[in-house]
């Protein structure tokens, strides 16, 4: 490299970003190493539809949603307040959604990557896109770049690189059997906070790209509230996300198309309505379902029972038909990546020492919401700390 580099963060997403943060705030000098044309390009993707930063809620209901060795210790020095903190030390303006979910007043999350990325120049972290990490050689790392193979040698390293979905925008997982080979255990990877494939019957046609609203969704020790949609492949959405893991590792999923209501009052309002109704109409008429929990009661509940008692129960709990999780490729996030036993408490590599790691390469997993972002968040704050106190 021309320049003298006392850190190098090969990523620069998230977590990388915020390790670069804090190594420059401790008077490092910093290059950030991003294989895509632009930085956070997952990030920005994420943001589209609305950038969900953290979620306003007790830190250990909150910590709850994060599944990792250490996530609790790290995560509790920046939670959902400190999260909330630096967005506005970048100049966003935040709001807080009925649900507790904390957004950008301007929603996306272009703004706040860009006052970001200002600061960081600012503070002299240099930025070098298209160059491709390729592993060690020689005891340096290695990079394909657009002049060529270059090398660098940081005084300390934190890789920032991503799990395995999206491939795409950059997270494909390459870097796995280049940590293997130096004895860094990898947990294998598997999509998380993604869809469900459902082989639908015609009759669903019409109301495929539908929302679900007004349910409660269950598998084994997760529950949600929140929506989800019917699309031409399957399921997906929020609700489904929130409970995604506990579906993927073999719980049943259930919905309760009425949450508000008791099971003895749907019972009573079923028995009550005319026998000479139809099925459809007796469900409309006595139970206000909308169309969709009718269709969703006939494709999953067929042949429905004419007994009130068992068809309220079906209301209740109706049992969820799939055919297993969506791809990796298209999941939101993933599970497995680096084994906490290869990590120090500071998430450096046992097996490297001087090169720390952060973000979705860590064996950790939680659903969107905030919960994801936040992790990252923390994890790459927690990195670039301890990878300065190393430099010091």
């Amino acid at each position: 490299m021309d320049a003298p580099m006392d850190a190098a963060v090969i990523g620069a997403g998230p977590a990388g970003l915020m390790a670069a943060e804090v190594l420059a705030g401790a008077g490092a000098r910093v290059t950030v190493f991003e294989a895509r044309p632009s930085p956070a390009r997952k990030f920005l993707m994420a943001g589209k539809s609305g950038l969900n930063l953290t979620k306003d809620e007790p830190l250990p209901e909150f910590m709850s949603h994060l599944h990792g060795a250490r996530m609790a210790e790290i995560v509790a020095a920046f939670g959902p307040q400190q999260v909330a903190d630096w967005a506005r030390g970048l100049g966003q303006e935040l709001f807080t959604g009925s649900s507790g979910r904390v957004f950008p007043v301007a929603m996306k999350g272009s703004p706040l990557l860009r006052a970001w990325l200002a600061r960081l120049d600012g503070r002299g972290v240099a930025l070098r896109t298209r160059w491709r990490w390729t592993g060690w050689q020689e005891g340096a790392l290695a990079f394909d770049t657009p002049d060529g193979p270059r090398r660098a040698m940081p005084r300390v390293t934190v890789l920032a690189l991503g799990g395995a979905s999206w491939p795409r925008l950059g997270s494909d997982a390459a870097w796995v059997p280049w940590l293997a080979a130096r004895g860094v255990e990898v947990t294998p990877f598997r999509p998380a906070n993604m869809g469900f494939r459902v082989d639908w019957s015609p009759h669903m046609a019409p109301f495929l790209g539908q929302p679900v609203k007004g349910v409660a969704l269950q598998a084994g020790p997760l529950s949600d509230r929140g929506e989800f949609v019917l699309s031409a492949r399957g399921i997906e959405g929020g609700g489904i996300y929130a409970v995604s893991a506990a579906v993927r590792d073999g719980a049943p999923l259930t919905l309760d198309l009425m949450p508000g209501r008791g099971l003895p009052e749907l019972a009573g309002r079923l028995t009550a309505a005319p026998r000479k109704d139809s099925m459809a109409n007796r469900l409309r008429k006595a139970l206000h379902l909308d169309p969709v929990k009718i269709a969703l009661l006939q494709e999953w509940g067929r042949p429905l029972p004419a007994d009130p008692a068992r068809l309220a129960r079906l209301v209740k709990a109706l049992p969820v038909r799939h055919a297993g999780p969506r791809p990796i490729e298209e999941a939101i996030s993933s599970a497995g990546g680096i084994a906490a036993a290869s990590l120090t408490p500071d998430l450096e590599l046992r097996a490297i020492p001087g090169t720390f790691a952060c973000g979705e390469m860590l064996d950790w997993e939680a659903p969107t919401g905030g919960y994801l972002l936040t992790g990252c968040l923390a994890t790459g704050r927690h990195a670039g700390l301890a990878a300065a106190r190393r430099l010091s």
